[in-house]
């Protein structure tokens, strides 16, 4: 005799609505406790009798959920998921990053080829759980860089650095300017963008190849923290995105990770070390834009207008009335680069791309500030020394 001889002619109750089809657990009558089971025979056992409400169902992973989506990698209305909705489709080159769709295309982990985006992949798509949860991320042992750089991940770190490499590296500016006059402006030169969140080509520092190097100059490697908090979750909550601050008291004293200083010296010639290292950075940062400003408008010939709120960022101010000319009602990007200044703005790009940059690799990010002001300063005639600055 089968389980069906176990249950009565009332105990299957089957009802169709809204074209799906529910079984009645309650109905089930079960084989009773004293009842021996015949050989062969599996025990039928049912779980307690419903309704339920979502508020009963226990979800082992339920705040993880939650906290994912509610943070950036799940706001499917943010541009970084909906920029291709007109489009249809996301174009391969942005899905990688921009779809969990595409990220899975990429790195083969749908049985597609890796190393390359198939596509079409659907618009809708953000960073989901599959992107940093899929079995296959086990298998993915480096990443490849812009730079060229082939770096070894383990896990999870797969997803964080592929998506937060940039796109663009120095090699990518010193091919672009080869052989070109250093300040004489080419109509051909156009603004490389180091892309945007760029914190793992901060992190990686000289190693890693992101800024545009100068000759003769070095640079700090990937910044090496103390050893519990020197990957990307070890920091940066992986759900929330959320940084832990409590850790950084073991070490560090202050009110915020803003606040967190690593040197007794100072960097922008201030001579203040009692605010964060994030400040120092921040300082230099605006003064090189107020020198590539002045280098354009002076040495060029041609001012230009920073517009961080749409592509290409740089746009042309020919009569410099500090307003973006425009023609036929579109504005018209910036056409006046000149070696010095291409390389100037994409290291300054770069480095306040990466809002944590204080955090990821301070070192880095002051080199390469330092070293194109110390650029630009040969023909605008500024004496370094002057500006009291540190490298």
């Amino acid at each position: 005799m089968g389980i069906q001889g176990h249950l009565t002619a009332r105990s299957l109750i089957l009802c169709a609505a809204s074209g799906l089809l529910f079984l009645s657990v309650s109905a089930f009558a079960q084989v009773a406790p004293e009842t021996e089971a015949e050989e062969g025979v599996i025990p039928f056992a049912l779980p307690q009798s419903g309704p339920f409400t979502p508020a009963d169902i226990d979800i082992e992973n339920n705040q993880a959920i939650s906290d994912w989506f509610r943070s950036a990698h799940a706001n499917a209305a943010a541009d970084a998921f909906s920029h291709w909705d007109d489009d249809g489709e996301i174009r391969p080159a942005c899905a990688t990053c921009h779809s969990g769709e595409g990220f899975r295309d990429f790195h083969g982990l749908d049985g597609t080829s890796a190393g390359v985006v198939d596509g079409p992949i659907n618009v809708g798509g953000v960073v989901d759980c599959g992107t940093c949860h899929h079995s296959g991320l086990s298998e993915i042992t480096e990443i490849t860089f812009p730079s060229g750089l082939v770096h070894p991940v383990t896990g999870v770190e797969a997803s964080c650095l592929t998506c937060h490499q940039g796109r663009t590296a120095g090699v990518d500016v010193v091919e672009a300017t080869d052989g070109l006059a250093v300040d004489e402006p080419n109509e051909e030169l156009r603004f490389i963008n180091p892309h945007y969140a760029t914190a793992a080509a901060t992190w990686l520092g000289g190693y890693g190849g992101a800024g545009y190097h100068y000759e003769g100059h070095e640079y700090s490697g990937r910044f090496f923290h103390a050893r519990p908090v020197e990957s990307c979750n070890s920091c940066h909550e992986p759900h929330t995105l959320e940084v832990a601050f409590e850790p950084c008291l073991t070490c560090h004293e202050a009110n915020s990770l803003q606040d967190i200083r690593i040197a007794r010296q100072s960097y922008d010639g201030s001579g203040n070390t009692s605010v964060g290292i994030r400040s120092d950075i921040e300082a230099n940062a605006e003064r090189l834009m107020d020198m590539l400003r002045t280098y354009m408008d002076d040495v060029v010939g041609a001012p230009g207008i920073y517009d961080a709120n749409r592509w290409p960022y740089f746009f042309a101010d020919a009569n410099g009335d500090g307003a973006v000319d425009m023609v036929d009602g579109d504005p018209i990007p910036y056409n006046a680069w000149t070696p010095r200044s291409l390389r100037t703005a994409y290291n300054w790009r770069l480095v306040t791309s990466d809002p944590g940059n204080y955090a990821h690799n301070p070192q880095y990010s002051l080199e390469l500030l330092y070293d194109a002001m110390e650029d630009l300063s040969e023909p605008l005639g500024i004496d370094m020394e002057d500006l009291d600055l540190l490298r």
